[in-house]
């Protein structure tokens, strides 16, 4: 008896760990902590993600695995790898960039958000993407894509008595508890063709299914990738992103511009190339097909916002995600073509952290100016120079890192290594298509960046920016600006172990 006792590896497990009981702690501390002293909730939080993303630094000697099937120590249901330890830097990075903006959010809400139900969700749902990547059997990483997406519904219509919100929140809600029940149907396809949930025993089994089942297997494979394709943001599964983002508190459109990104890409490579490598066949072109239209469609609907009185600059900023969305996807479906998966997995990994970094950085100046001109309309930018000339400028950097043009050098970087992904992997169409899509882009991204410098409207005025902004800002400059000037240290370091 006592051999079926498991022995947890706590080293192992403690980042998501971390984030998910210091969440509960600030529950309970609700209760007991006055009106007045409520942003230390925020602190705490802020406190523990930082906590929870040191963790990851003694995970780095070497892979760690636990929860292993009894009897067979290379099936285990969470193993900490260079992959998991990397997505884990950037999903936590992520969350607390995210909880930065919220401390500054929340005050100025003025009661109208509720702080320690707030910080609950934001950590749940930080704890559900932790763990998602080291997840390598089906059902821990169906409950960890849920444990981070219930939350995040409840974070979108968090604003009380606001119709954009709930209606952001609904809409997000019921497209994604469809796409979760279409991907639960695909592994109980995949299950009752192989008997098994471990990735690494579904790829060797999943060969070897008999003529009879090879249908049932492949509807399993597709229909397994549909949950997270929606995660993505991948065309047809972005029409939730625009209203969702605009509806959402801005520091979570944020955190789900970035966050809920890696937790999608990571399930998908994760499905894809670890599981199901036999069927590359199937997902290839699903996928290299999904990349195609997802920056095109994104792109498009970037360059429809145009600096007028209606348009928002968090809904830009939400198409254009669905565009940087496709291009994540392209050494994914690169993957399935290339004699080295493992080089293209890295392409994604380091185009995932670059534009953490930068999206973020937009975010966070985009916080800044609606504290002043709560509408956030792209028109509303005209000027910032004279107003603030240092967030200008780093605006003009980010966005210029996310058209990949110089001096954004970390963009290029890049937008070059996706691009030799697909060229290495024989996809010159998704090349062709992708170079014609970084032009689109361009357009967008300058006449934003050129508008920061025109004269303003109205009279200049300076305003005081809060401690918590200010570091948010300087954060991502500081990254952004440091990996332009050594792109290649991005590279190596996203270099995973999956295979």
């Amino acid at each position: 008896m006592s051999s079926m006792v498991q022995s947890v590896d706590w080293l192992a497990i403690a980042p998501p760990t971390i984030t998910a009981v210091v969440g509960l702690v600030v529950l309970v501390a609700d209760l007991f902590v006055g009106d007045g002293r409520k942003a230390l909730l925020g602190w705490v939080s802020v406190a523990g993600l930082a906590a929870s993303a040191l963790m990851l630094l003694p995970l780095l000697d070497g892979d760690r695995a636990t929860f292993c099937l009894t009897g067979d120590t290379g099936l285990c249901s969470y193993t900490a790898d260079r992959f998991t330890l990397v997505i884990q830097l950037l999903v936590l990075g992520g969350a607390l960039l995210a909880a930065l903006l919220s401390v500054t959010a929340l005050k100025d809400a003025n009661k109208g958000l509720p702080e320690g139900e707030y910080w609950f969700l934001l950590l749940s749902s930080a704890a559900g993407a932790a763990l998602l990547p080291a997840s390598r059997d089906l059902a821990t990483l169906i409950v960890a894509l849920e444990v981070a997406s219930l939350p995040a519904f409840a974070l979108v219509g968090i604003k009380h008595g606001d119709k954009k919100s709930s209606e952001a929140a609904l809409k997000f809600f019921l497209s994604s508890v469809t796409a979760t029940a279409v991907s639960l149907m695909g592994v109980s396809f995949v299950y009752a063709t192989t008997g098994t949930l471990y990735l690494t025993r579904i790829a060797d089994r999943i060969q070897h299914v008999d003529g009879q089942f090879h249908t049932l297997a492949q509807a399993g494979v597709v229909l397994t990738l549909v949950g997270f394709a929606f995660k993505t943001a991948a065309v047809p599964f972005h029409f939730w992103v625009p209203d969702t983002y605009v509806g959402a508190p801005l520091p979570i459109a944020a955190y789900l511009s970035v966050v809920g990104k890696a937790v999608g890409f990571s399930g998908l490579i994760l499905v894809t190339v670890v599981a199901f490598p036999s069927y590359a066949d199937v997902w290839g072109p699903a996928l290299a097909a999904l990349a195609a239209l997802t920056m095109t469609v994104g792109n498009v609907g970037a360059l429809r916002q145009r600096a007028t009185r209606v348009h928002s600059a968090v809904r830009l900023l939400a198409w254009s995600s669905v565009g940087q969305a496709g291009y994540l996807l392209v050494p994914i479906a690169s993957a399935a073509y290339s004699k080295d998966a493992a080089k293209a997995i890295g392409s994604t990994v380091a185009y995932a952290l670059m534009y953490a970094a930068v999206n973020l950085g937009a975010f966070a100046v985009a916080a800044l100016v609606a504290r002043r001109r709560p509408l956030n309309r792209i028109s509303d930018y005209r000027g910032l120079y004279a107003e603030s000339p240092l967030s200008a400028l780093l605006l003009g950097f980010f966005l210029l890192c996310l058209a990949g043009l110089p001096p954004g050098i970390i963009g290029l970087f890049a937008k070059v290594t996706v691009f030799s992904a697909a060229v290495d992997a024989g996809l010159g169409w998704l090349a062709v298509v992708m170079a014609v899509n970084v032009v689109i882009a361009l357009f967008y991204y300058l006449q934003w960046t050129t508008l920061l410098f025109r004269a303003p409207e109205g009279e200049a005025a300076r305003h005081p920016v809060p401690a918590p902004l200010t570091a948010a800002i300087a954060l991502t400059a500081v990254l952004g600006i440091a990996l332009s000037g050594a792109p290649q240290l991005i590279l190596r370091f996203s270099a995973t172990s999956l295979f």
